[in-house]
């Protein structure tokens, strides 16, 4: 059983993963399929009697402690689990860079020069560290998926609406999740089985390789994706939009735009927080978003929907997680927004709007870098994707750790 102090503090933190304001950590309050093992909880669900931050210091002051804490950190601790802190998120979730304007970046264990990605920064670091076993974060536009690629990690987007998002901190709700991440596929497994409870996977009836999604994929990352495809089977090609995946993005981010800002104009407007420049333009052009333009483009979102459904049927979807390395943190904000975020989102975008689960697989490393590769299916087949990865993954080296 862990000493006293162990709840009282932040655990030692020489990669900046954990929030140190509102730490807060719990015991397990049960035993199960997690008995033994420790978590962290991004800094967006709520823990009764502490302060949520939602990775923003004036967010911090004007909102009291929680009364009740979130499900689903209710149903890890019960699994048997040990909340030991709540780690860095960037600021109101709007980034996928892992910087933070107020608290700074938290540091990759696996590529120290370059970025963790966010904005479940905290939680992809501090699990590739080893200071925990397993970290809990939110995917709205790729929020555990890029810090799971970058970072060398196993990450899960689940099924949209399949984990409850009672206590998690509102951002935009149509495409919101709570996803997790863990150093092996077993792990990943055992923690959606708490998470989202019993199942029985059916399989795939096909592997489908999507190849506009590789057409974004820089050239020294394709080979270690096309090993790691060699594991999971022969597939046939598939076009995921026949309009342009960036036509698809265009109408990701006008649907999500607007739901932030019908969740946080309103605490924006009265506490007109400071933010850091990425962010802050971010949240400029969410407030322009007219409500013709915002039902025009979810009417678009929902036929994107159907067409996926429609597409995938009960096939598998191979995917790059990102297009290429984490940049490098010397990297600068313009280039970041303009280069890497556009090119990045328009891979990450399709699960959002189908509401679709997502798992991404560390296959190796490139110039010491990790390289993640995507598995994703229709609505509803979370545990199919977690045990696939469990049974043709379960031997890759898990992340390189601390260097």
């Amino acid at each position: 059983m862990p000493h006293a102090d162990t709840y009282d503090r932040p655990p030692a933190d020489p990669f900046g993963a954990f929030c140190q304001e509102n730490h807060v950590a719990r015991p397990a309050t049960g035993e199960g399929q997690l008995s033994g093992l420790s978590f962290a909880v991004k800094d967006v669900f709520d823990v009764a009697g502490s302060r949520t931050g939602f990775g923003h210091p004036a967010w911090l002051a004007t909102h009291p402690p929680a009364e009740v804490t979130a499900g689903a950190v209710t149903r890890l601790l019960s699994a048997g689990a040990d909340l030991r802190g709540r780690t860095l998120s960037d600021e109101l979730c709007y980034s996928i860079s892992g910087e933070n304007f107020h608290y700074g970046m938290p540091i990759n264990p696996a590529a120290r020069e370059r970025l963790p990605g966010g904005s479940s920064s905290g939680s992809a670091v501090a699990v590739a560290a080893g200071q925990v076993d397993f970290a809990i974060g939110t995917d709205c536009g790729g929020s555990v998926r890029v810090p799971a690629a970058y970072c060398g990690l196993f990450g899960m987007r689940p099924t949209h609406g399949r984990i409850a998002l009672d206590g998690v901190s509102r951002f935009a709700p149509r495409f919101d999740t709570v996803g997790w991440f863990a150093r092996d596929a077993v792990l990943l497994k055992r923690v959606g089985e708490a998470l989202l409870g019993p199942s029985r996977p059916q399989g795939f009836d096909r592997v489908l390789l999507a190849v506009d999604a590789f057409e974004q994929c820089d050239p020294l990352v394709r080979p270690q994706l096309d090993r790691a495809m060699e594991r999971i089977g022969p597939s046939a090609p598939l076009r995921l939009s026949a309009i342009g995946l960036d036509r698809w993005l265009d109408a990701f981010r006008t649907v999500q735009a607007g739901e932030i800002w019908q969740s946080l104009g309103g605490w924006i407007s009265h506490a007109r927080p400071s933010f850091g420049d990425g962010v802050g333009q971010r949240l400029a052009a969410a407030e322009q978003i007219g409500h013709a333009e915002a039902e025009a483009a979810r009417q678009h979102v929902d036929a994107i929907a159907a067409e996926l459904a429609e597409t995938i049927g009960d096939g598998l979807v191979v995917l790059p997680t990102t297009p290429g390395l984490a940049p490098l943190r010397s990297t600068g904000s313009a280039e970041i927004e303009n280069v890497y975020r556009r090119r990045a989102m328009q891979l990450l975008c399709p699960a959002g709007l189908g509401g679709l689960p997502q798992l991404t697989i560390p296959v190796g490393t490139v110039a010491g870098a990790p390289v993640g590769l995507s598995i994703m299916a229709r609505r509803g087949k979370d545990m199919d994707l977690l045990e696939l990865a469990a049974k043709a993954f379960a031997d890759l080296p898990t992340t390189p750790g601390p260097r």
